[in-house]
């Protein structure tokens, strides 16, 4: 029975995605789905419309993108893969027939049958399959990865789209106020009451505010698209909103984030399931050293006109030129890398996750700081200098040069905002993913191929 049911290894329902899409929802409360029939492929869309059709926020876009980005659908087809080399691994070998007839001069022909299985392969095949269900695994936690830094990606772009646009409407009014200054300085010119060392002053600082305007457009036009493809979209017109969310009253101060990270980053998961998985294929290429071929049959022989006689075949590879010495010093080295690769994973992990939380704390108080200090005191310094102005105790140019020292003020505070946003997505990627490529390292190893055994799938 235990032979029969190797032998007949099946595919699950959902070729493993259910393990994915249940680390996305409990890290993120989002749903993702695989859409695996145009059906299915045709609700998705009807859902991301839904959404689209109303003011987009920093979760909505999240949702988009992983519903609908198509490089993370292809991705998928990794699970399918994965799963088929898994369901490979667990089911047997196929027998061996042989035939020979030999002829010899015009007396009846000698027919030689054999019918045999691999012994070994039946041996091992509990070992292979723990082999391949743990390289399953390394794929569902590289897909999950691919899916949490999409949501990072997406985030970055979003808030990055949203202070552009700020950025793009304050240039905007300052290049309004700067081409007013400069119109009026020329006038001021040619009635012959203005320096022109002050004309030429105001003309400079209006082809700059023109220039600084252009490029914050394209920077417009470039976050809005980048967004666009993390989103799968095309010519779609985004309603987002106006500004950036506000500043929280109080920054997160998480408990214990380096255990934090330890226990639910992807990256350090995924390089102790590699490290049990080569450690299994150090038993296995320890198990075959000897014997990597044992094949048993049943043999069937005629002889002329005499009737068939039966009987019982072995063959045995003979170590008498490889060991298996080379395989299992192998096997042992890739053991030893894959328990160093832990131990670096985990070192890198403690000190990303402290690295991002005092970016966090470090953009946090940037952005308060021109909240409630410089933007504030910026405007009072306007204000003061308008009264003056309407007591005509200056005139127009001082007024416009007091407005232009704010710009710098205002489009840092605009940034500084930005980069919280950003740090704060940062700093939950540190505590549940990890460093780009991490995954991908641990996985690249694939299968160690053992001669003879798990090496044909």
């Amino acid at each position: 029975m235990s032979l029969a049911a190797a032998g007949c290894a099946t595919f699950s329902e959902d070729g493993g995605f259910r393990a994915v899409e249940t680390t996305v929802q409990e890290r993120l409360g989002k749903d993702v789905k695989w859409a695996r029939s145009p059906v299915e492929a045709e609700s998705l869309r009807a859902v991301v419309a839904n959404i689209l059709a109303a003011s987009l926020s920093a979760d909505d876009a999240v949702q988009v993108a992983l519903l609908n980005n198509r490089g993370l659908q292809a991705m998928y087809a990794e699970l399918a893969i994965a799963e088929a080399d898994l369901v490979q691994a667990g089911r047997l070998r196929n027998p061996h027939y042989s035939l020979s007839r030999v002829q010899r001069g015009q007396a009846l022909p000698s027919i030689d049958e054999a019918l045999s299985l691999e012994i070994i392969s039946i041996m091992t095949l509990p070992l292979r399959s723990r082999m391949e269900a743990r390289r399953f695994a390394a794929v569902q936690f590289m897909v999950s990865e691919r899916m949490l830094k999409l949501v990072q990606e997406t985030r970055h772009a979003y808030f990055q789209t949203l202070a552009a646009d700020e950025l793009v409407r304050y240039m905007d009014q300052v290049r309004e106020s700067a081409a007013a200054a400069a119109e009026l300085a020329q006038r001021m010119a040619e009635a012959g009451n203005f320096p022109a060392l002050t004309r030429m002053r105001e003309q400079a600082f209006n082809a700059e505010a023109m220039t600084n305007l252009v490029r914050a457009r394209h920077a417009a036009v470039a976050a809005r698209e980048k967004l666009m493809r993390l989103m799968g979209l095309t010519g779609v017109a985004l309603r987002l909103p106006e500004r950036l969310p506000d500043l929280p009253v109080m920054p997160a101060e998480p408990q214990d984030i380096e255990l934090t990270a330890l226990r639910d980053r992807l990256d350090v998961q995924a390089a102790k399931q590699e490290s049990a998985r080569i450690a299994a294929s150090l038993g296995l290429s320890r198990a075959t050293r000897f014997i990597n071929v044992l094949e048993l049959g049943r043999a069937r022989k005629k002889d002329a006109d005499q009737p068939f006689s039966y009987g019982y075949e072995i063959s045995v590879e003979l170590p008498l030129f490889d060991w298996g010495g080379t395989r299992v010093a192998k096997a042992e080295a890739l053991y030893m890398q894959s328990v160093e690769h832990v131990a670096d994973v985990v070192i890198t992990a403690r000190s990303e996750v402290r690295e991002a939380y005092s970016a966090y704390r470090s953009a946090y108080e940037s952005a308060k700081h021109y909240r409630d200090e410089i933007v504030p005191l910026r405007k009072r310094i306007s204000d003061e200098t308008l009264l003056r102005y309407n007591g005509m105790l200056i005139g127009v140019f001082e007024l416009l040069a007091d407005a232009r020292e704010q710009i710098a003020s205002v489009s840092n505070a605009i940034q500084a905002l930005r980069d919280f946003w950003r740090a704060a997505t940062d700093l939950q990627t540190a505590l549940t993913i990890g460093s780009p490529g991490m995954m991908t390292a641990a996985r690249v190893g694939g299968v160690m191929p053992v001669a003879g055994v798990g090496s044909d799938h």
